[in-house]
């Protein structure tokens, strides 16, 4: 039943095989086995892998309640010893996932050799209660469930920036109210996130600028940015390399400083595991006591 959830979850044989270490034919064969048990059919194969039956669909929910109690069950079990070990699966927004915790991964690993890790690069929103995540990293704005707990790794300061090239056709905007003239470029998974842009709320839904991009991570607006698709505002992790080579330029300095948090968050009704909390400690002494990309603190 544990088996059959992952293989809903991870979406066919193969990857549900990778994650487990088995072969896909055992897997295939269990699954089979499971089939003959229940007797009815439980999956299918779709152009977009394998997909549960109807009947499937509502075992699955049953069986995936069994497998959140397997693990932490686990868990349990786990956090009993001080040794880090097991499956480490760990979701990180993709812009600050990609640039800031790719480079941090193998002095973990390497520290803590028994732990298997899972990385997703995603900005969605994880669900602790349905998702087989031990650990996410986010920023304040998209923390909505205050029963998590969430541990701070280190502040981000904002820049708005925009590229030499797009300043020099539309020109420069010397306050808020000059961004009707720009394409203010939008993030769709946190919708917060574009409040810099009139201050607040706008009334009746309106926003008081253009804006013809749209994305869903904030590495894609990055990219845009550089690109000179339009003006956005930047985590300075991303951008402080740009601007001193010259490649982006700061506008509006005087509403950039704006911080956000960075936060490690884990779920309160799961046991903080050993390879969790080792997980978060590593990425603790990595960021403190002045994050990486703010050098010229240091001193």
């Amino acid at each position: 039943m544990v088996l059959f959830a992952q293989v809903v979850d991870a979406g066919s044989f193969a990857a549900a095989a990778r994650n487990l270490n088995q072969s896909p034919s055992a897997v295939s064969k269990q699954m089979s086995h499971l089939e003959d048990r229940v007797g009815v059919r439980l999956l299918k194969r779709s152009r977009h892998g394998v997909v549960p039956t109807d009947e499937g669909r509502s075992f699955y929910l049953r069986c995936a309640d069994v497998s959140r109690k397997v693990t932490a069950a686990l868990d349990l079990m786990a956090s009993l010893t001080d040794h880090p070990q097991g499956r480490l699966a760990v979701v990180s927004t993709v812009a600050f996932g990609k640039s800031q915790i790719m480079p941090l991964l193998p002095g973990f690993l390497a520290a803590c050799p028994d732990v298997d890790l899972k990385v997703e690069f995603s900005d969605r929103r994880v669900d602790f209660e349905q998702d087989d995540v031990d650990l996410a990293i986010q920023f304040a704005e998209q923390i909505e469930d205050q029963s998590l707990v969430a541990r701070k790794l280190a502040a981000n300061r904002r820049k708005i920036c925009a590229s030499p090239d797009y300043l020099a056709h539309r020109g420069s905007p010397t306050g808020l109210p000059d961004l009707a003239e720009h394409n203010v470029l939008e993030l769709s998974t946190v919708p917060v996130w574009n409040d810099w842009a009139w201050g607040g709320e706008p009334k009746d839904g309106e926003r008081p600028y253009k804006s013809n991009f749209e994305a869903n991570n904030g590495d894609a607006l990055y990219r845009a940015t550089l690109l000179g698709v339009g003006i956005s505002r930047l985590p300075g992790y991303l951008v402080g390399a740009d601007l001193a080579a010259g490649r982006l330029v700061q506008v509006l300095p005087e509403v950039t400083e704006s911080v956000s948090n960075i936060y490690a968050v884990y779920s309160a009704r799961r046991n903080l595991s050993p390879k969790v909390r080792a997980f978060i400690d590593h990425l603790v002494d990595s960021f403190s006591p002045i994050p990486p990309w703010e050098p010229s603190e240091a001193g």
